[in-house]
């Protein structure tokens, strides 16, 4: 690790609270839609629609209210309500007011590593959305970088680290999905540490363990200082 010049840092559910907001938001979207299917049956349509939008979509919180109307409007075979539709459209706008709540150990952890590397945020979903929580965050200043992409993938992280003129083993990620966090990082030659969030979105779960040289598990953000 004494290589590392660039830490990386994704950025929702990892320098702030994220998902709680949207499982809130689909606790709500279940009990609208009760009368047509049962709270786990409209959950699995739900992650149907949106396994199917990403592609058109992206992720974010605009992606999750469309595949939102799409599926009420498919599971009530087109007889939803204007009303029901106005409300969804209410769920999304709520996600996108919510304020930005740090997590904690987080300032303390830029605190520390910032006169020690380059600081970098990459992160994944709507653009506007995002630059609003980085800007409403107060972190902007500690970052030498902000990457917002439609996707995380090796592609993307090879052409951040190229675009930052380092090897990929100077390169450390650090955040709370395995999937699009870590993997890819750890495929491409650079370092991944994980810090695991309370909750998970589905799509970003993996069912098998990770063993590699490269691989740290941190059980909070601060532990990274113990590496770093």
């Amino acid at each position: 690790m004494m290589n590392i010049k660039v830490v990386a840092f994704d950025a929702d559910d990892t320098l702030w609270h994220n998902e709680a907001y949207f499982q809130e938001a689909e606790q709500k979207y279940w009990t609208l839609l009760e009368d047509y299917l049962p709270q786990h049956s409209v959950s699995r349509e739900l992650l149907k629609t949106e396994m199917q939008n990403i592609a058109l979509y992206g992720y974010g919180i605009k992606a999750f209210t469309l595949s939102m109307i799409e599926t009420a409007i498919r599971i009530s075979e087109g007889t939803i309500s204007t009303q029901v539709i106005e409300k969804i459209i209410g769920f999304g706008k709520d996600l996108l007011a919510k304020p930005v709540v740090l997590i904690e150990g987080v300032e303390e952890v830029l605190e520390n590593l910032k006169n020690k590397y380059r600081l970098v945020v990459s992160t994944k979903g709507d653009l506007m959305d995002q630059q609003r929580k980085l800007r409403d965050s107060g972190l902007e200043g500690f970052f030498h970088h902000i990457e917002i992409v439609s996707d995380k993938n090796e592609a993307e992280y090879s052409k951040l680290i190229k675009h930052l003129d380092i090897k990929a083993p100077q390169f450390a990620m650090i955040g709370n999905s395995l999937k699009s966090d870590i993997l890819p990082v750890l495929s491409i030659g650079g370092h991944g540490f994980h810090v695991p969030y309370h909750v998970t979105w589905t799509h970003e779960q993996i069912d098998f363990t990770i063993e590699h040289e490269h691989f740290i598990e941190l059980k909070v953000i601060n532990d990274i200082l113990k590496y770093l």
